[in-house]
């Protein structure tokens, strides 16, 4: 499998030069250890305390553990083990002006996120990994977004085929990068490792079974305002069961919650959050989809397609190291734009169209978007699924997927 290199490596050298420890979280086979290994395996001793001896081992003897690999060093799934992050914290601040002393990672963000505020506050850069953005895929990881570009620039070559195909199989590492893996089977087997592990890990799920119902029913709302007691309903749980398994899918990065955006505009405004997959490969195997052309032309292509704009720049602004403040908007009355990128207090309005021919009336939303807030909205745009870029009204321009890398 070859190695594509990832936009958060500059942040993480970066980080290693300012910080006496470096927490990279991500969801499973996201890449965190490869990435690390890649950098830093020649300079750090490298130990994963996710088998069972080595766990047991460092929880009976986290001091002597220590001694045993002692920094600078990369603990793996450190999460398995939170016994040593004290004693990390003691050897941390005996050396505390020698920054890079230990690498972190973990497959649970707010579980191990919470234990290092408690034990490691001030002391340890907090990064994420999730899948591959389409950027690092075809070699443009440090691309700026296009409302970011003085000029527009030529989008990346794919076919609509070819996107299609790559919506399917997906973001994570191993079936993106081998062309010739089994993607099905690789996301069954995926979901297998993450419904025993992570899972189980996080919460008391005693019927694993009724949880992937759950993943499911969840993955064809994927892009669609979520509706608790609906899904409370449908499925037969309670509300606080959907809260608490939303909340494990958060802490797992498998899940993102979009939120209104709003402000006193004197409009009513839809105030119900939205929810998307991190990667649409999941999205699809949990859809049942298995060829391209059935999750293009079937009844979710827009929301496949939709989900994976809002993931790319998702997790493209992650691994620039930056927090993502992303929103859509939608009033009463039926007003909306899919998606609301707040860059340092401008908001860059975008539509989401699944269609290969961008008209004017995809620039409606934008427009009363802009109506509302004036001079705060800058340049918006409707990203769409074919190759043409075009003024649809005046400050909203069409794009196409590829231009956001």
């Amino acid at each position: 499998m070859r190695y594509l290199q990832r936009t958060l490596e500059d942040v993480l050298a970066r980080a290693a030069r300012a910080f006496p420890a470096i927490l990279l979280t991500g969801p499973r086979q996201s890449g965190k250890t490869t990435l690390l290994l890649r950098k830093f395996g020649r300079t750090h001793r490298y130990v994963s305390v996710e088998p069972p001896d080595i766990r047991a081992a460092a929880t009976a003897d986290p001091r002597g553990f220590l001694d045993l690999y002692p920094p600078p060093a990369i603990y793996d799934e450190v999460q398995c083990v939170p016994a040593l992050l004290p004693y990390i914290k003691e050897m941390i601040d005996a050396r505390r002006h020698v920054p890079g002393q230990f690498f972190l990672t973990g497959s649970e963000n707010l579980l191990l996120s919470r234990h290092v505020t408690e034990t490691l506050a001030g002391r340890a850069a907090i990064l994420r990994l999730l899948p591959l953005t389409a950027r690092e895929m075809t070699h443009r990881s440090a691309a700026p977004f296009p409302w970011e570009r003085a000029k527009s620039q030529p989008p990346a070559p794919l076919s609509r085929s070819s996107l299609w195909k790559m919506l399917l199989r997906g973001s994570y590492p191993e079936p993106a990068s081998h062309s010739k893996r089994d993607a099905v089977l690789w996301y069954g087997s995926y979901l297998h490792t993450y419904l025993e592990r992570d899972v189980r890990s996080l919460k008391q799920i005693g019927d694993l079974t009724q949880f992937q119902i759950f993943l499911r029913a969840l993955a064809i709302r994927s892009a669609q305002l979520l509706n608790l007691s609906e899904l409370s309903r449908d499925l037969g749980i309670a509300v606080n069961t959907v809260k608490a398994w939303l909340s494990v899918l958060e802490a797992t990065d498998q899940i993102l919650i979009l939120r209104p955006y709003f402000e006193n505009t004197g409009k009513r405004l839809v105030k119900t959050p939205k929810v998307y997959f991190t990667d649409t490969g999941m999205l699809c195997h949990l859809a049942g989809l298995r060829a391209p052309e059935h999750a293009r032309s079937g009844p979710m292509g827009g929301a496949i397609f939709e989900t994976a704009v809002v993931s790319e720049i998702y997790r493209a602004t992650l691994h620039r190291g930056d927090d993502p403040k992303l929103f859509f908007w939608r009033t009463a009355a039926g007003d909306e734009v899919d998606l609301i990128v707040d860059a340092g207090g401008t908001l860059i309005p975008i539509e989401i169209k699944a269609t290969a021919t961008p008209n004017p009336r995809m620039a409606h939303g934008i427009e009363s978007f802009r109506a509302a807030y004036g001079n705060r909205v800058a340049k918006g745009y409707v990203v769409h699924t074919g190759g043409v870029t075009l003024p649809l009204a005046p400050g909203v321009t069409a794009l196409p997927f590829t231009s956001l890398f």
